[in-house]
């Protein structure tokens, strides 16, 4: 049956900072790769070694998967970048700290910008051109054909495939497998290197709604 691991990166240099980093594209901590090791472990020891990766052209994910595999002694796995898959853009809100983003915006305005479906934080101006901040139905409107021209093929050829990716991208992700609704979004939380497996059917729909985490009890 195919086999998907979804993998959110380990901790980055703006995670440990508690600063919103969207696209800005930082690399992990020391910690964060000690992390990805760990979980490129967790997979051999589950017997999930991954025949193919796929991560998004951040800095943070691209290492995170290119350690798991080494550490789960697959170092040579062929592995593809896809932009898709990258994190929200946070727009205006990126590099200023979560604390600063609540005091300045309140409480309400801040979990709608972080979990709602349909909110986009405001746009950038800060370079050459502005860049607008992304809703989760934005990020999952750019990831469904990634599912469907490249995770999909890869998963009915009978491979394991490990995703690396982001907190919001999984979301969008875990929301199109679950076939979760706009009103469940909010409550979806992709913990920080922690592993998560969904077995699926031929038909390419979960065994187990929501999947399993390898380390379930520190996951949860």
């Amino acid at each position: 049956m195919p086999s998907l691991v979804l993998l959110r990166h380990g901790e980055s240099i703006w995670n440990a900072r508690d600063v919103f980093t969207g696209q800005s594209d930082v690399d992990l901590t020391p910690h964060g790769e000690d992390q990805a090791r760990r979980c490129g472990l967790l997979l051999r020891d589950a017997g999930l070694l991954p025949d193919r990766v796929h991560t998004s052209t951040l800095t943070r994910a691209v290492r995170t998967g290119t350690l798991a595999v080494a550490a789960a002694g697959r170092p040579h796995t062929p592995t593809r970048q896809d932009p898709r898959l990258d994190e929200r853009s946070y727009g205006a809100l990126e590099g200023l700290s979560r604390s600063e983003v609540l005091a300045r915006h309140g409480a309400e305005q801040y979990q709608r910008w972080r979990r709602s479906w349909d909110a986009s934080p405001p746009p950038s101006h800060s370079g050459e051109v502005p860049r607008p901040g992304e809703s989760l139905a934005d990020v999952s409107a750019r990831l469904r054909p990634c599912w469907e021209n490249a995770l999909a093929p890869d998963l009915r050829a009978g491979l394991t495939v490990l995703v690396t990716a982001h907190s919001n991208s999984l979301r969008a992700l875990i929301a199109l497998l679950d076939r979760v609704g706009p009103d469940q979004v909010p409550a979806l939380e992709v913990p920080i290197a922690e592993p998560l497996h969904y077995l699926l059917d031929d038909d390419l729909r979960p065994l187990v709604p929501g999947g399993r985490y390898v380390r379930p009890i520190s996951a949860r």
